[in-house]
């Protein structure tokens, strides 16, 4: 038995693991067929990606991972049957001002609204501010992605920019938003 209570990666439902690019790219390549999916976590054109294009992406980060020190990235996966639902990460990390960008997407539209979505961001946030000891998180939605904006605000994160009409998708005009997250505002009691 060890001395620390805290579990970092696993939650009720999902754990937070490494990806394993052999299984995992075909699962995400399948994501990214799905306009939804592109259109709710990137500001790039939807575009399907095969396979090995997926692989290739996510053997790069994982370098970059290596090489820069500054990029933790997690396959969410259910605790059940350790299916692949998702994936987070924390980027461009600032480790001088505390500072880091979080991602964190559901892929498969049956698998949204299930709650493996915020159980993977209280996973995230407490190895965020406890593991990394950062002080800030920044994040981004958009205008047309209301469940979006409350699950980050459920989190307690704040709007702190909006961009306006930065976003332009079939032939309308969307505001960017940009949400922050301090570690003493996550850490307040009664949050």
């Amino acid at each position: 038995m060890t001395p620390f209570q805290v579990q970092l990666f696993d939650g009720e439902q999902v754990r937070l693991m490494a990806f394993n690019p052999e299984k995992d790219s075909e699962v995400e390549a399948r994501w990214t067929s799905d306009p939804d999916f592109w259109r709710l976590t990137s500001l790039k054109p939807a575009c399907p990606l095969s396979t090995a294009q997926v692989k290739k992406r996510r053997e790069a980060w994982e370098k970059e991972a290596r090489e820069k020190r500054n990029r933790f990235d997690f396959a969410i996966r259910l605790r059940a049957d350790d299916r692949l639902v998702g994936y987070a990460h924390i980027d461009s990390l600032e480790w001088n001002h505390g500072h880091a960008w979080l991602h964190l997407a559901i892929g498969d539209p049956a698998d949204r609204g299930q709650g493996y979505g915020s159980e993977a961001m209280r996973l995230l946030l407490r190895y965020a501010f406890h593991e990394l000891n950062l002080y800030r998180l920044t994040t981004d939605t958009f205008e047309y992605n209301p469940r979006g904006v409350k699950f980050l605000e459920r989190h307690g994160f704040v709007l702190e920019v909006r961009r306006r009409q930065a976003i332009l998708r079939d032939g309308k005009r969307w505001d960017e938003y940009r949400f922050g997250l301090l570690r003493e505002d996550w850490e307040r009691p009664g949050k």
